[in-house]
């Protein structure tokens, strides 16, 4: 039986949440993954931890986005980390990812889409015309042509990206219950899978409260 997979969104600067989180999510049940954002990773103590991780799946959302040469040489920079996966965003344009692809060594290159807290109103404001899935499935072409190993988009998309784009599929905004916080795009787990990704990304709804709980009710509602 396919296990599933679970990005857990390590959203904190507390070392000691993220050794509990560690902790608390070894389960047979599903294969889980470490997503590390901005807040840690420019954290005091963000890389000296990253760096002590081992045998764990992580992600680093540095969400690269400049000028080709800049993404490279800050890819090879955190190289000594040994990140499994890597986040740039696709808007930094093709030749920033093929250049940035032809750095990240081990690391699969993951491109990232049009962010989950943005709807139509606010690509417009950006001063996008196109609408988020037809922007969408512009930037999945322009990653399956810089030959990257996945892609982040909302699981609201993940069907006509898998049209276009082959590799990985990873889908943040996934809430088990109707609060988005600050997500405009969101999904459920059971959807999101159902749909097609291959990954899930999950912050609040697992490491809130009681964190060996919260993924007993993750199971059950994937088991409905």
């Amino acid at each position: 039986m396919k296990k599933n997979k679970v990005f857990v969104a390590c959203d904190t600067t507390d070392i000691k949440k993220i050794k509990r989180i560690l902790k608390e999510t070894q389960n047979k049940n599903v294969i889980f993954g470490y997503k590390f954002g901005l807040e840690f990773l420019n954290s005091k103590n963000g890389r000296k931890f990253i760096n002590s991780l081992k045998n764990r799946i992580t992600f680093g959302d540095y969400k690269f986005s400049d000028i080709p040469n800049t993404c490279s040489s800050a890819i090879r920079a955190i190289s000594d980390l040994n990140f499994n996966y890597l986040t740039i965003h696709i808007s930094a344009g093709l030749n920033a990812l093929k250049a940035a692809k032809k750095v990240s060594g081990k690391a699969k290159l993951i491109g990232v889409t049009i962010l989950t807290s943005l709807d139509y109103k606010a690509l417009k404001e950006i001063g996008f015309n196109k609408s988020v899935k037809r922007l969408v499935t512009h930037q999945a072409k322009l990653a399956n042509k810089a030959k990257l190993d996945a892609i982040v988009c909302s699981a609201q998309e993940v069907q006509i990206v898998k049209k276009v784009f082959k590799n990985e599929i990873i889908t943040p905004g996934i809430r088990l219950n109707t609060s988005s916080d600050d997500q405009k795009r969101t999904l459920t787990p059971k959807q999101a899978y159902k749909n097609g990704a291959d990954w899930l990304v999950i912050g609040r709804d697992i490491t809130k409260g009681n964190i060996k709980n919260n993924i007993q009710k993750l199971i059950n509602h994937l088991d409905k």
